[in-house]
């Protein structure tokens, strides 16, 4: 699949799949940013991603991101119209850690994932002929 993508600064890598059997491709920090003890930031991606018709792009934290930086990346989801000029991808994170975390310029901090969608036509009944299974956390311990 070919996907149109501009990066803000062209010193900066293009994102890749970092092994062949990569699902999602990582993304870099643009800037220096130091995120402030249980504050959050928006750091920004170096790329505006056209994503295709049918797909969403997803974007998340490295599986190691948590761990080792103590930074959190909740899912965010971009729509396939957040692509204008200036639509730079901005990875959102929280330092749920008690010291100030640096991320260098140039530093994989999240990843994307194209997922293929459908949208939803709504079929609105007024009664559903399967039982209440109990509430949230019901199926198991």
């Amino acid at each position: 699949m070919h996907v149109t993508i501009r990066r803000i600064d062209t010193e900066l890598p293009l994102p890749k799949y970092e092994t062949p059997g990569a699902v999602a491709f990582d993304l870099i920090c643009r800037t220096t940013t130091t995120v402030a003890p249980k504050a959050v930031a928006l750091l920004p991606s170096n790329v505006v991603v056209v994503v295709p018709e049918g797909f969403a792009l997803l974007l998340n934290s490295r599986s190691s991101t948590a761990r080792k930086r103590g930074l959190l990346v909740p899912l965010g989801i971009i729509d396939q119209d957040y692509c204008g000029q200036d639509d730079e991808l901005l990875l959102q994170v929280l330092n749920f850690s008690d010291a100030p975390v640096t991320i260098e310029r140039g530093e994989r901090v999240g990843q994307a994932l194209l997922v293929k969608i459908e949208r939803a036509e709504w079929n609105e009944v007024t009664e559903l002929s399967e039982p209440s299974r109990g509430g949230f956390g019901t199926t198991g311990l």
